[in-house]
């Protein structure tokens, strides 16, 4: 079955960086987008990067352009979003997601908490 694993949040002072990451298994990675979301308090998750599978395309959104990159490592099944220069703003649980099958399959997510 379809698993997402997502881990490297943390509570972080505002204006560091941590490196968000997702472990997937349960259908062939390499073949499929990945994408990053992220939901704060009292708001709707929001899209905040995806990648495509072929070329490495990346769509970011415009709050977090220049301050986070998205990566993907197909041999290990992995996505990374790292994430720099944060801000309060950027407190939130961020999950990765895959469409596949018509489903949107999500993990359980990862709290990053910028706060001095």
């Amino acid at each position: 079955q379809v698993q997402l694993v997502e881990s490297g949040g943390s509570l972080v002072q505002p204006g560091g960086s941590l490196r968000l990451a997702c472990a997937a298994s349960g259908f062939t990675f390499s073949n499929y987008a990945m994408s990053w979301y992220r939901q704060a308090p009292g708001k709707e998750r929001e899209l905040v990067v995806s990648i495509s599978s072929a070329n490495y395309i990346t769509n970011y959104a415009y709050s977090v352009k220049g301050r986070f990159t998205i990566s993907r490592a197909n041999a290990k099944n992995t996505v990374y979003l790292q994430v720099d220069n944060l801000k309060p703003e950027d407190t939130a649980v961020y999950y990765c997601t895959v469409h596949l099958n018509s489903n949107d399959f999500w993990g359980q997510g990862t709290q990053v908490t910028v706060s001095s």
